[in-house]
């Protein structure tokens, strides 16, 4: 089948081409991690996190999934907690086992504490369904943060998918395109602000 790129891939290549040669290839070194896809594993690692994952690196983007970016000898939360702080749009694909995972709760709380732009996926799973497992496992005030982050998720426009009976490239290409517009509404706004405040006079 061939690869038609979607009317926000055409916008995004015509937003990258339209700035100068050298920023574009600065811009694209720099930027470790423009997206981080949050997800659990077991779930949606071989679905929808690693599909997107690659529809994103086709497009010139910089996703980080975990399994694709982190090699032998990392730290774990350093580099994670790097590449949330560091990138512009978060995706968190909730699925049946998320809140099970202590890393996958604490890359959302963080996400949103960073407040960075969220787009969710709820995968085979209703935001009701959401809860943090009070097993005792897991300190008060950290059952407390991620309980918030899930709340802060719940009430966040996502994607809603059926694996038994959705489509698997159309909810890619879906997210593909939200967090492409994002990211070129986010990069928009960032230049009207340096502009700003290049054009605003300085006082004495």
């Amino acid at each position: 089948m061939q690869f038609r790129p979607s009317p926000a891939m055409n916008n995004l290549n015509r937003f990258l081409f339209r700035q100068n040669p050298q920023t574009r290839l600065a811009n694209r070194v720099i930027k470790p991690c423009d997206v981080f896809i949050n997800h659990r594993g077991i779930d949606t690692k071989r679905t929808v996190a690693t599909l997107l994952y690659d529809h994103l690196s086709r497009v010139n983007l910089h996703p980080f999934l975990d399994n694709k970016n982190m090699k032998p000898g990392d730290k774990l939360f350093d580099k994670i907690n790097s590449a949330i702080k560091g990138c512009k749009v978060g995706v968190t694909v909730f699925s049946p086992h998320y809140c099970e995972s202590y890393f996958c709760l604490h890359e959302l709380a963080l996400i949103m504490e960073s407040k960075k732009k969220v787009i969710p996926i709820f995968c085979d799973i209703k935001p009701s369904e959401l809860r943090v497992p009070d097993n005792g496992k897991c300190p008060a005030n950290e059952v407390q943060r991620f309980n918030w982050a899930l709340e802060e998720a719940k009430y966040t426009v996502g994607l809603t998918f059926d694996s038994l009976k959705g489509n698997w490239s159309e909810v890619v290409t879906n997210a593909s395109d939200i967090v492409i517009n994002s990211l070129m509404e986010i990069e928009s706004e960032e230049r009207r602000l340096v502009k700003r405040r290049n054009n605003t006079p300085m006082t004495i």
